[in-house]
């Protein structure tokens, strides 16, 4: 098979597998009250040794800082998060997860973990990790272009008004 036709059915597989992976973990994320953006924010706040500011937690979720705001408010709305003042630069606001949030993120995690597992059943523990390392590869590639490709479609357009 030429090498088209294997990248075509790679990213189709990918495409297709990433859906199941959603359809399974938004179950999970939906019984918690949770969106999917929600959960991912959360899951990333969960996994930060320190606060972050909102650009840091952008920048993690792979997303231009504008769209973390209505997330953000959400999860503070649900009592999941608070917004502290930086007091290493006071206008900067830090994300701290609530005893609240951290339990719904042990819980979301608990889920997340129950899905790969349906997912990646077939194989066994050495494919999983050797699809981990590979994934994980793929991932830390990504993520320049991606936050470069999210930023400039957002751009207003030449002749186009803001």
């Amino acid at each position: 098979m030429d090498a088209g036709g294997e990248e075509e059915r790679l990213g189709a597989l990918f495409l297709r597998l990433a859906k199941s992976a959603h359809v399974l973990q938004r179950r999970g994320a939906g019984d918690l009250g949770l969106t999917p953006a929600q959960a991912r924010a959360l899951s990333v706040l969960g996994g930060c040794r320190t606060p972050p500011r909102m650009a840091e937690l952008a920048e993690r979720l792979h997303v231009v800082p504008r769209a973390v705001t209505p997330i953000v408010d959400a999860l503070e709305d649900e009592g999941l998060l608070r917004r502290e003042v930086d007091p290493g630069n006071r206008r900067s606001t830090l994300l701290e997860l609530t005893p609240e949030g951290r339990e719904t993120c042990k819980r979301l995690t608990e889920l997340r973990a129950r899905a790969a597992g349906e997912l990646f059943a077939p194989l066994t523990a050495e494919q999983r990790r050797t699809l981990l390392e590979l994934l994980e590869k793929v991932d830390q590639a990504s993520v320049g272009w991606y936050v470069a490709a999210n930023e400039k479609a957002r751009e207003p357009r030449r002749g186009s008004r803001a």
